[in-house]
């Protein structure tokens, strides 16, 4: 007989389930792909059972299916996109599609009466955080303004994860670290709801109960276990949003430790032990009692890279690791600096440090000896960079990472980790993870005290490799400074001069 936990994580685009052992190794894995919906411009949603939960139940049903007679799961954890804001009624049916996290922008006049009502500075105190699309407060406000009837019906606002651990259990609960994100209703400090000046948008008992990602929720009920091949009365984690398990999947679980995830779009999560409150960075609560992390993410990284790929003609219908090596091969037949061309890979606007949604991508430096080469290497240079300026938003209030994880298709780039790594002057280890449903598992295996972290960093997670930054005085790295400079100047001489545009009277 063989003790398992079983994993969960949905995705924007893709659910991921694990079933591993109190060892950590995974025994099967199974995914499931799904799309968005966007019924207008800046409205981004998923439909919660035809999604979320059939997903969940047709991964863990394939799950189960691989295990030996006698196997036995131990716990069942979830992950999923977050925040989201999902209103059901008191029989957990969902009213409406769940609206989606930051990347859904319909909140904008929302967000703006909020910080009417109370101000931005209370806003900030209250929550660690001001106000942007990431905020699902201000999302929830936009139902009781636009749908009303919706509003009224309403038992719950829910997220990702919550609507999947109700559905498995029967009990109403979101983690801290999700409901930190649900400003500004969450108190950062005190670790609870505060519904001052918005109770007639919500009231107390439409929010669910805060638990700790590593808490057990509930148990898997009769009609669940129908549904998902998941025994009856297998013990269910309260979970978590995707980065935080991602962080968790990769050893990322004390002060000090940084994640670096490079993916479509990079993100940092960087723990602390007490909570920190930033203008830049995005303060919340972090998987376990006592822990806080600070967050930061860039809008566009590996979508980058795959922009340039197409736009250099590089596809050539052998697959994405043809494509890769061959966008590699002319990266490497650049020299650093790219030979004077600098490029800005704003094409989604960007986050951390700018929180700028109008940004846009940029060259500069272009020249008649400009070649394929050096228009490759500037748009991998140009996701260091961005991600070099997000991550340098610790070292500005003293937080330096002491122990980088770094994770995601992106570390398989060696010209892009070798630069953030030469820019930032720090030691990046690159985990050989399988991503936020292998730390679901952690998670569980934490909450059941089967395992300790100090296990989960020494045998759990494996490095692949380990980045050590070139010496300060190497003329690769001045050149790699001296474009950073560059990479900064030219986007706050963009931007001022974007505003400046704007404010010319017609």
């Amino acid at each position: 007989m063989t003790a398992l936990l079983l994993g969960v994580d949905i995705g924007t685009y893709e659910t991921k389930g694990v079933l591993v052992d109190t060892n950590g190794v995974v025994h099967a894995t199974a995914r499931s792909r799904h799309g968005i919906s966007t019924p207008q411009p800046g409205h981004v949603e998923h439909d919660a059972i035809d999604i979320w939960w059939n997903d969940f139940a047709s991964v863990s049903r394939e799950l189960v299916s691989t295990m030996s007679t006698g196997d036995e799961i131990l716990a069942v954890a979830c992950s999923a996109i977050g925040p989201c804001v999902l209103p059901v009624d008191a029989e957990l049916n969902p009213l409406r599609p769940a609206i989606l996290y930051g990347v859904d922008t319909r909140a904008d006049e929302q967000i703006a009466d909020f910080e009417r009502r109370i101000g931005r500075d209370e806003i900030f105190r209250r929550s660690g955080n001001t106000l942007t699309s990431q905020s699902a407060g201000p999302k929830v406000a936009w139902i009781v303004e636009n749908e009303p009837a919706i509003a009224e019906a309403a038992r719950w606002y829910m997220t990702s994860q919550s609507f999947l651990v109700a559905t498995l259990t029967g009990e109403v609960v979101i983690d801290h670290a999700t409901a930190g994100y649900y400003h500004p209703f969450y108190d950062l400090a005190g670790g609870c709801w505060d519904l001052t000046g918005f109770d007639d948008i919500v009231t107390p008992d439409q929010l669910p109960a805060i638990r700790w990602s590593s808490d057990v929720a509930g148990t898997v009920t009769a009609a669940s276990a129908a549904e998902t091949g998941i025994p009856e009365g297998t013990p269910v984690l309260t979970g978590t949003t995707d980065a935080v398990a991602e962080a968790v999947g990769a050893s990322v679980m004390d002060d000090g430790d940084l994640m670096l995830m490079y993916g479509s779009s990079g993100y940092m999560i960087r723990v602390v032990s007490e909570p920190v409150a930033d203008a830049v960075l995005w303060s919340a609560p972090f998987a376990f009692p006592g822990s806080y992390v600070l967050a930061a993410g860039t809008s566009t990284a590996g979508t980058a890279t795959r922009w340039a790929a197409d736009m250099l003609g590089l596809d050539t219908g052998e697959g994405d690791d043809a494509l890769f090596s061959s966008l590699m091969q002319l990266v490497h037949d650049a020299r650093p600096g790219a030979g004077g061309v600098v490029h800005i890979p704003h094409f989604s606007g960007e986050r951390t440090p700018f929180h700028d949604p109008d940004a846009r991508g940029v060259f500069t430096g272009l020249s008649l000896t400009t070649g394929r080469a050096e228009l490759a290497r500037a748009v991998v240079e140009g996701v260091a960079h961005s991600v070099v300026s997000a991550v340098g938003a610790y070292a500005e209030i003293g937080m330096e990472p002491t122990r980088v994880m770094a994770i995601g298709g992106g570390t398989k780039n060696d010209v892009l980790v070798q630069t953030v790594s030469d820019l930032l002057g720090f030691e990046q280890n690159c985990a050989a993870t399988i991503g936020a449903a292998y730390g679901d598992v952690i998670l569980a295996a934490l909450g059941l005290a089967v395992t300790t972290k100090a296990e989960v960093r020494e045998n759990w997670v494996s490095i692949d490799s380990t980045i050590t930054p070139r010496s300060s005085g190497d003329p690769a790295v001045e050149t790699l400074r001296r474009a950073h400079d560059e990479f900064l100047s030219t986007y706050r001489a963009l931007s001022r001069a974007r505003l400046t545009t704007e404010e010319k009277p017609e």
